[in-house]
């Protein structure tokens, strides 16, 4: 698994997303400004997530782009797979993989399904509800007040 810009762009903007999660349609400048993102850029990420279903879009004055699903209802493993592809460590891993002779009798294997098993059970774990939770609370500790 490799988090390039464009999956780093992703989770943030489904994080922000859930951020605003029933207060209607965020614009996509609001989203740029706040989360860093050429405008050019984060449409076609937002494009990429409403095809996958992880945000809606609303034309219009007062449109803009929304969660499809509740935050707690999409986890990190799913976007993540969505947008950067399989999280396994090497090709091999995959049930389906052929490529290799040697493959019954490798004695990476075991450790790569390992690391792939360990990394999923994480990712699959965590929603963005969970995330927006602890963003929350990391912002409240920097928050100082005379």
């Amino acid at each position: 698994m490799k988090i390039t810009y464009k999956s780093d762009y992703a989770l943030k903007t489904i994080l922000d997303l859930a951020a605003h999660f029933g207060n209607g349609p965020v614009a996509i400048n609001d989203l740029s400004q706040r989360l860093d993102i050429p405008t050019k850029f984060l449409e076609q990420i937002l494009l990429d997530l409403k095809r996958a279903g992880f945000v809606e879009s609303r034309r219009g004055k007062v449109g803009g782009y929304s969660l499809g699903r509740h935050p707690g209802k999409i986890t990190l493993g799913e976007v993540t797979r969505f947008i950067a592809g399989p999280v396994e460590p090497i090709a091999c891993v995959d049930k389906k993989y052929s490529g290799c002779q040697d493959i019954g009798k490798c004695v990476f294997r075991d450790v790569w399904e390992e690391v792939n098993r360990s990394a999923s059970r994480i990712i699959d774990n965590v929603t963005f509800e969970d995330l927006l939770k602890k963003s929350k609370k990391m912002n409240k500790a920097f928050t100082y007040q005379i």
